[in-house]
Order: C-alpha cells, then structure tokens, then sequence
C-alpha cells in the first residue's frame, strides 16, 4: 500500500484541487492554522512537519504555525485535535504510531483514530535502518542473527519508548528471524544514540536522520533497511527482505488530518495545498537526502491506508507484549 502510493503522480489530486467551487476556495482560509505535532521540537516528525508548514503556508496565502503537544505517545496532541473545531484552522500531523500502533497499544485510547478525524493527505514515509554499534561484530543481518542465536536474550537492541515503531520493528525482526533479542527503551532516540556509541547497547531501529552522520564517518554500521525498497540515501545497504527475512516490510508513515465533520471543500482546499507543498522540489531534494520519502495522497487514499495499518499493528503489538496503561 505505502510502496503503491509513493509512486503514485500528482496529477490526479491536482486536478481534484482544480475542480473545487471556487467560492469556498476564496473564503478559507483567512487567517493563520495551526499544525499540531506530538511530539516535542527538534525531533523528526518535528523537522518534517516544519518543512511542510512552511511550503503548505505558501499555497494557503496564510502562515501555518507548529504547535508541539508532546506527551503519552502522540495521544495528548491527538486527543486535542479530536476535539478542536471541524472548520479546517487546526490539523493534526499524524504519525503510524497516533494512528495505528496507539489503538492497540493503550488500553483507554481517549480518541478514535478512524471516527475522530477527517483525512487529509499522506505526507512522508520514513523507513528504519536496522543499525549496529561499534562492539558488535556483525556486519550484515546474516552475522547478526547468528550472533543473536549463540548468545540468547543477550543482544540488545534500544527504541525511542515501549511501543514505539522502533521498538515494534525490532520485536518483529526478532519473531521473523527467530531470536531472543533484549529490548531496552529509551525516552527518545537521543539517549539512545548516546549509549550506542558508547556500546552499552548493541543495535536499533530507529530514523536514518538520527545516525546519519554516524554511518557515514563508520562509528556505527548500517546493516539493512525496513522498507520494501532500498532508501536513496542508502543504496548499497539491502533491505531486511533482500537480507534474510522474506516479506518483512516497515515504514513509518506521516500525513495530515483535520477533526471529523470538517467541510469536504475545506479538506480539499487543504489537499491541494499540501500536494503542491510536497512537490516542492527543494522540499523533495532535502526530504530524500534524509532518507524521508516525500509523498501525497488523496484523502480517501490516506483513509484507507489508516484502516488496513490498524490490524497490521494490531498483531504486532500482541505478538511483542508492550502495552501501555
């Protein structure tokens, strides 16, 4: 599904967009949005929500301003959007974990991530890099599975919190490739990223943007990517399918969603803007040199694509055990 939509043109959406009454293209917006992120500033889907506010601003006539609501997951930032006013001022960048992993992984979930929200677009997909600190001998997935099976329970690999997609990923590397592996979760990636290269952690899932600079200088090894295809920023390295594990396939997934019963002509308008914003071609350059891949989508598209995640995860995250209270 997200393979099928990142390759998909624009020109459908755009002609969509050309089409609305223009009527109520000229009555919205006027004035300022607001894009809730929830997760705090500086993080990834912070940086990526940025560049796109930026260039959505541009298409709208009126500035989009970020406002982080970190905290619980995503689901404090989600829950306020659930509850904002239908009218298309305040929206809501979506991640899998808000809108996916959260149903199945919080028992009181306080939104539903299906009939609280109105579908915008999807944005960016982002795939993980199975990485490996300086201790660990393994230099591809091969080495460190049997690395992995000689010394059970005893390999480590770290996530950005319990139930993250850093964290599921690597508990669904571990099922498919039949070992114990221990996770370790973090407050984020940054602590992480600390006791990686200090080797008090053996491996993660996590973000290309987070380890760039280090894979590039070799004080951590790049071993494979999640992604049903290889990332351009890392062409050499193989996919966990090419590698070994047949049929694995992760990628985070980000989009825009405005509250449920916002006006059809609102949402379209809003459409247009961001399909516009993400066919950017500096906005793409940069995206891709991140190892972010930049995409669009219809509503409808996107609706879909959080429908069939939700079992997805579902699954996964009973097959790991994390849950959160």
């Amino acid at each position: 599904m997200l393979h099928k939509l990142s390759r998909r043109t624009l020109v459908t959406a755009l002609a969509a967009a050309a089409a609305l009454p223009l009527p109520a293209l000229a009555a919205f917006p006027d004035k300022p949005l607001r894009m809730v992120v929830p997760f705090p500033a500086g993080g990834a889907a912070d940086v990526m929500a940025r560049g796109l506010a930026l260039h959505m601003g541009e298409q709208l006539g009126q500035q989009v301003v970020i406002d982080n609501r970190g905290g619980a997951g995503g689901t404090m930032g989600a829950e306020m959007v659930a509850r904002a006013p239908a009218d298309g001022y305040t929206v809501f960048f979506a991640t899998m974990g808000t809108h996916a992993i959260n149903a199945s992984l919080y028992q009181k979930l306080r939104y539903d991530p299906v009939k609280d929200f109105a579908p915008v677009a999807l944005t960016h997909i982002t795939p993980r890099v199975l990485v490996v600190g300086p201790s660990v001998k393994a230099r591809n997935v091969a080495e460190l599975i049997a690395l992995a099976k000689s010394k059970p329970g005893t390999i480590t690999y770290g996530s950005a919190g319990n139930g993250s997609s850093s964290h599921l990923s690597g508990a669904l590397f571990a099922s498919m490739a039949g070992v114990d592996m221990q996770h370790v979760p973090y407050k984020g990636s940054s602590p992480l990223l600390t006791d990686l290269l200090a080797g008090r952690i053996d491996a993660t899932f996590d973000s290309y943007t987070v380890y760039e600079e280090f894979i590039k200088t070799g004080k951590v090894h790049a071993l494979a990517v999640t992604s049903a295809k290889r990332m351009g920023a890392l062409p050499q390295i193989p996919t966990l399918d090419e590698a070994g594990l047949k049929g694995y396939e992760v990628s985070n997934w980000l989009g825009v969603l405005a509250p449920a019963g916002t006006p059809r002509d609102v949402v379209m308008r809003l459409n247009a803007a961001i399909v516009k914003a993400m066919s950017d071609a500096g906005l793409k350059k940069q995206l891709t040199g991140l190892g972010i891949e930049p995409t669009a989508s219809t509503p409808e598209e996107f609706g879909a694509l959080i429908r069939s995640e939700i079992p997805k995860w579902e699954r996964i995250v009973k097959n790991s055990g994390a849950r959160v209270e």
